[in-house]
């Protein structure tokens, strides 16, 4: 049954995934030139910036995952996470698979260290970290360039998914801190919800009172999320972007994509991110064609990323010998 209701809500995740990259494809028309690098030596060196930045995001978001870990008494090395985080990208955004990357990472390292409870916090901690990270990065762009608080639209849907984030942030700690009272009783009669709170609920209360660990864990959480914005800026001028997308203004809306590319609506955010360039770049002078391209480029760059984590989910799932935890 779970697995027969896994199977329709991939199905059904391809299925919007497709149609709004056909409704994408009618808006290019004949401009597909404009949604492709051109074949000039700057172009190709952005690119290869792009590429070298996004794997060094990979490795980034492997040492905010080492930082949580640290923060919960466990000490993995940070090569064997790095594969591990390579795994769940080949998993997540190569193959057609209901299991996520992020369930792989939580078996392997599992394995590795035999604390279940503690893999699986960490890597609920280390996601709940972009919940906070992006907005902040959002509203921080938004208020250094004052002409991007007034495109219309753009501005405020940037606005609007940065606050909602952070308000979601905040109503999953109280519903967390709160348990066996009212909606929060109901919640926890959900088995998902259970443990996910769970896991929340225990990790908090490891880093509650080590601030050294919580400023680690957010100086590479920043870390990370900038270099993927300063990846899509290299990507941008693959693509002859013009000036007005500069750093500021792709502070203010990328995270906005990131956020909400994940979303489970579609397969690997194909056609949200997409759509969502169109919406918040087209007032700064970029054609429709230019910023659907960019949102490709991105998601081929993550493809081409995760494709080196084909030998880790190969040969990754081998247990090694782990340093002992304080657990």
């Amino acid at each position: 049954m779970a697995a027969n209701r896994r199977k329709w809500i991939m199905a059904g995740r391809l299925l919007v995934s497709i149609l709004l990259l056909a409704v994408l494809v009618v808006k290019l028309d004949s401009r597909w030139s404009d949604a492709l690098p051109p074949l000039t030596v700057s172009a190709a060196a952005w690119l290869i910036g792009a590429f070298l930045l996004t794997l060094a995001g990979v490795i980034l978001s492997a040492m905010r995952w080492s930082a949580v870990l640290h923060a919960l008494g466990q000490h993995t090395a940070l090569r064997r996470l790095v594969s591990h985080y390579l795994a769940g990208q080949f998993m997540g955004n190569v193959l057609p698979s209901t299991i996520g990357g992020d369930a792989l990472r939580v078996s392997r390292l599992s394995r590795d260290s035999g604390q279940s409870p503690i893999s699986f916090a960490s890597v609920v901690l280390e996601r709940l970290t972009g919940w906070l990270v992006l907005p902040v990065i959002t509203l921080f762009g938004l208020a250094v360039n004052p002409g991007l608080r007034h495109l219309g639209r753009a501005s405020s849907v940037a606005f609007g998914v940065a606050t909602v984030t952070l308000a979601l942030l905040v109503a999953v700690l109280v519903l967390t801190a709160r348990p066996g009272r009212g909606l929060e009783g109901r919640l926890e009669e959900n088995e998902g919800w259970r443990r996910f709170t769970s896991a929340v609920r225990y990790g908090l209360h490891q880093i509650a009172h080590e601030p050294v660990a919580v400023a680690r864990v957010l100086a590479t959480g920043f870390a990370y999320q900038l270099v993927l914005i300063a990846s899509t800026l290299m990507a941008a001028h693959s693509l002859g972007m013009p000036a007005e997308v500069g750093i500021t203004a792709l502070l203010a809306f990328v995270p906005a994509v990131l956020i909400a590319q994940v979303l489970p609506i579609s397969i690997s955010g194909l056609g949200v991110r997409e759509g969502l360039f169109v919406l918040f770049l087209h007032p700064l002078g970029v054609e429709q064609s230019q910023a659907i391209g960019l949102g490709l480029l991105l998601y081929v760059l993550n493809l081409a990323v995760s494709l080196l984590g084909a030998p880790a989910f190969a040969l990754g799932h081998r247990k090694r010998a782990s340093a002992p935890t304080n657990a």
